[in-house]
């Protein structure tokens, strides 16, 4: 476990890559606020939302495991990850922020159109131009 980044992952940077060249500017591994042992990987101090880039531990594979013990390790981190994420989304739903959990192997482009609604739903004026110039016209 020692080997996984936490930080400055290909997802991580990827992600970051395409919101900066749109035009977002957000905080890296910032701690949390009321929880500094805990750190997103993008923060949008002003408009209060945090992105956390999930890595996906259960994908690793058995040749890479050792037998028995290690797949119940990887278990038991799987679950612990779930529980955390999900205590830390709640704690900062009820500070007012909006906690977004975007997975190692979605598309990009579904990654950046969940950072931007949820920006846009914050009203980031650069998010609702965005969303505004991809909102399909009627006749």
């Amino acid at each position: 476990m020692l080997a996984q980044r936490s930080r400055n992952t290909a997802p991580e940077m990827a992600l970051r890559r395409t919101l900066h060249a749109l035009g977002f500017r957000y905080r890296v591994n910032l701690p949390l606020p009321g929880m500094r042992r805990r750190r997103s990987d993008l923060t949008f101090v002003r408009w209060r939302t945090v992105v956390f880039v999930q890595g996906l531990l259960a994908c690793l594979s058995a040749a890479h495991a050792r037998a028995g013990e290690q797949r119940g390790v990887v278990a038991g981190e799987v679950r612990g990850q779930r529980s955390t994420g999900h205590h830390t989304d709640t704690r900062l739903v009820r500070m007012g922020w909006v906690p977004l959990r975007i997975w190692e192997h979605e598309v990009i482009d579904a990654a950046v159109g969940k950072v931007v609604r949820a920006l846009g739903e914050q009203g980031h004026p650069r998010a609702l131009r965005i969303l505004g110039a991809a909102a399909p016209t009627s006749v």
